[in-house]
């Protein structure tokens, strides 16, 4: 079965993406994984005592990695969702991607401090992550929580094609949440009516389980007009599409992405071209 993938560094940001991730999984029907990444000099502090007994340390980690993720298992609420835990040795962004390769990943949910910082080690990863992984990425805000049916918000210059496997991804989530209508932010340096009429259209047939609300932006910053669009629509999850030429993309490059992060509190879904 398909599966979501939770970052863990048993921080309280952490927790929160889990117990999202957690309920997502219900929703959509999807076993979750939980991943904790051991730094590769961890538990050694070059000392050869601690060398000698380093698997002990590793051991350890690997309870606890499975006494955390026990604590959402044991509500009954939780009680259809299977839950497994791999705590492997190495850097983050490498254990991430040597785990999705070989299993069938749908999401990866990772959690931060969300507008008042980023902090933790899954925290000031999330930025290299969603440049560097190629599966969607659903990153959570310490104030973000999960809604039954969430308002989606899609940002885009329609210059972006989304993968097949995001659209079905996206498809499935809106029919699952039982949306009947996803909102769409339109975002160009210079609008052009002719491009935003075949835009629609093109996203129009994409989307086959919502209403499309189509929204325009006059905002010279594409970051404070999402940002602003946000604040004064109400809004549960934003997606982002990770394209390397658009105006969206900018947002995601690893000198730009934290200022989107510390200005929205909401849960924030990479999607990839």
């Amino acid at each position: 079965m398909k599966q979501i993938l939770v970052a863990s560094d048993f921080s309280k940001s952490a927790a929160n993406a889990m117990a999202y991730a957690m309920e997502l999984a219900v929703v959509l029907n999807r076993d979750v994984c939980v991943i904790h990444a051991i730094h590769p000099t961890e538990g050694i502090n070059n000392s050869t005592y601690n060398a000698i007994f380093i698997e002990d340390y590793y051991n350890n980690k690997r309870e606890a990695l499975k006494e955390w993720a026990a604590e959402f298992t044991r509500q009954q609420v939780y009680a259809s969702v299977k839950v497994s835990t791999l705590c492997d040795v190495g850097f983050l962004k490498t254990v991430i991607t040597r785990y999705v390769d070989k299993n069938p990943v749908e999401l990866l949910v990772m959690g931060i401090t969300g507008a008042t910082g980023i902090a933790g080690i899954v925290g000031s990863n999330a930025s290299m992550m969603v440049s560097r992984v190629k599966t969607p990425t659903l990153i959570i805000p310490l104030e973000s929580k999960f809604s039954r049916v969430p308002v989606i918000t899609l940002a885009t210059d329609f210059e972006t094609r989304l993968s097949a496997e995001d659209v079905n991804a996206l498809n499935e989530m809106v029919q699952a949440f039982a949306s009947a209508k996803m909102q769409v932010l339109y975002v160009a340096d210079k609008p052009d009516d002719k491009h935003i009429k075949t835009g629609e259209a093109k996203l129009s047939s994409l989307i086959k389980n919502a209403e499309l609300d189509f929204n325009y932006i006059n905002n010279s910053s594409a970051i404070n007009g999402i940002v602003d669009f946000v604040q004064t629509h109400e809004t549960d999850i934003l997606c982002l599409v990770k394209h390397h030429h658009n105006i969206v993309y900018r947002l995601f490059t690893r000198s730009t992405v934290n200022q989107v992060m510390n200005k929205s509190v909401k849960a924030i879904l990479v999607l990839h071209e």
